[in-house]
């Protein structure tokens, strides 16, 4: 979601690791019975406090890691993430339900995203080509970090 040239994104930063804090988008798992874009409208309500309505979905990419011993999904799962253009609707305020590694809520620019630990990074060459009117380049992803 862009408001005035600025995308909204989470900060994150994972216990032990030296590196700087990353950067995704909010977003997470869709629950059962719920449609992808009632799973888009919740997720980045309950991390950020902002409502959105969806738009176009823009990029797929499948997550091929390896399970980790906090893995949320059960590791015989395919992840996909699903990214969907959206609308600010308004800010509620009330961000209550925040990932595991989430430390802020963000607005930053397409320069800044480019500067920062930003997940996943195959996606800010397409998501510069599309805030700039170029489209937004192949739909399926793939396994990109």
């Amino acid at each position: 979601m862009v408001v005035d040239g600025r995308l909204l994104v989470t900060r994150n930063r994972t216990p032990d690791d030296d590196g700087p804090d990353w950067y995704i988008f909010p977003g997470g798992g869709q629950e059962p019975g719920e449609t992808l874009h009632a799973a888009l409208v919740r997720e980045v309500r309950e991390e950020t406090g902002i409502e959105v309505r969806p738009g176009e979905l823009l990029w797929v990419r499948e997550l091929n890691v390896v399970p980790q011993p906090d893995w949320p999904f059960d590791p015989r799962d395919q992840p996909l993430e699903f990214m969907f253009e959206a609308t600010f609707t308004r800010d509620h305020g009330d961000a209550h339900e925040a990932d595991r590694y989430q430390t802020a809520v963000e607005w930053l620019t397409i320069d800044e995203i480019a500067d920062v630990r930003f997940y996943p990074t195959a996606v800010v060459p397409a998501l510069r080509d599309h805030l700039s009117g170029g489209g937004s380049g192949p739909v399926y992803l793939g396994d990109v970090d």
